[in-house]
């Protein structure tokens, strides 16, 4: 059974009612189905401030060392660099992961979402091939890590998962999805698999969000049952897929924060729109927080400590012009950065 929701500034009562509907329903199969409600102006996003983080572009995956300061990694390097939020600058730790991760060969992991759940970080690289479609090992990862912290190194606890790729691949449920051969395409071709978005559940779970493929014009999120398997020699146990609508737009980041999930969507390949969503889980339909909020910036991780009124979302900026020349093409660390966009969003009453 699949359950459909379609709004588009139709009657109050009416989305009510649906909502009403998807959250008391209990579909027996199949994925879980919804889709995006335009609100009022009144529970848009709105813009606060920008700051500039120097010695890295590609900013991905993140999580809260605190309320002040995130720990968030380079899909470029293996290297995890705490910073503190509001003031930005030179990050205040580094821990480069490269020899604990045991790399199959010389290269980066391509970390793109991160997520804490339970006195740990997840970090989740993309699972997708390489630029050129060629495979690569260490793109296939689950890191688990300590929490970092503003004293310590970050240490990888228990094992890296490295099967995720082919226990999603024979998952019965996801079987629809055709994830094998999305898997042989390089991550920007049409259908090409790319991992991008990781958050915690509120009862210990893990959801994925893929940028791509999409599940026809939705995208598609996999809840992961078993946490503990990631780091603990077991095997990855998933939920039923949910398909957002998202209008079209795949998953770049996904956190929970202050009651509901937050969305960065944006295109499964370069250029085009991104846009914000705030979404209440299954059987929910997610709801536009911001259509261009993300002007002039690449959403890819949200720090979201729970403590704070607002939020920053971070910009892979690998792209972005500095000294006549793409970030990531820039010699050394010296003249690197990526930016952090502040927002602040309104109660979500939902």
């Amino acid at each position: 059974m699949k359950w459909i929701v379609a709004s588009t500034g139709g009657a109050a009562a009416l989305a009510l009612g649906l909502a009403w509907l998807l959250r008391s329903a209990t579909p027996s199969s199949g994925p879980v189905v919804a889709s995006a409600a335009e609100p009022p102006p009144e529970q848009r996003a709105t813009v606060l401030r920008w700051v500039e983080f120097e010695g890295a572009c590609d900013a991905s995956g993140a999580v809260p060392v605190d309320e002040a300061h995130f720990a968030v990694a380079d899909d470029e390097d293996n290297v995890l660099r705490v910073y503190d939020a509001r003031v930005g600058g030179e990050a205040v730790r580094k821990t480069n992961l490269s020899k604990q991760i045991a790399l199959k060969k010389k290269g980066e992991a391509d970390i793109e979402a991160a997520t804490s759940l339970g006195g740990r970080a997840f970090w989740l690289t993309s699972h997708g091939r390489n630029a050129k479609g060629d495979e690569d090992p260490n793109r296939s990862l689950v890191i688990t890590t300590d929490l970092p912290t503003l004293d310590d190194r970050v240490e990888v606890e228990g094992e890296v998962y490295r099967d995720l790729l082919h226990d999603l691949e024979r998952d019965p449920a996801l079987q629809r999805y055709d994830l094998a051969r999305a898997s042989q395409l390089a991550p920007k071709e049409p259908g090409g698999l790319n991992i991008e978005g990781l958050t915690a559940t509120p009862d210990g779970k893990l959801l994925m969000g893929f940028r791509s493929p999409l599940a026809g014009a939705r995208a598609l999120i996999v809840p992961i049952e078993n946490p503990a398997a990631l780091y603990s020699a077991g095997q990855a146990a998933f939920g039923a897929p949910i398909e957002l609508d998202l209008g079209g737009l795949g998953v770049r980041a996904l956190s929970w924060w202050h009651g509901s999930y937050l969305i960065a969507a944006g295109p499964t390949s370069e250029g085009g729109p991104a846009r914000l969503y705030r979404w209440s889980g299954p059987g929910t339909a997610p709801r536009l927080a911001g259509e261009s909020v993300f002007e002039g910036a690449n959403p890819e991780a949200f720090f979201t400590a729970e403590g704070n009124d607002e939020i920053l979302v971070l910009s892979d900026d690998g792209a972005r012009e500095i000294r006549g020349k793409p970030c990531k093409k820039l010699k050394g660390k010296k003249h690197k950065s990526f930016r952090g966009l502040w927002l602040k969003l309104p109660v979500d009453k939902s």
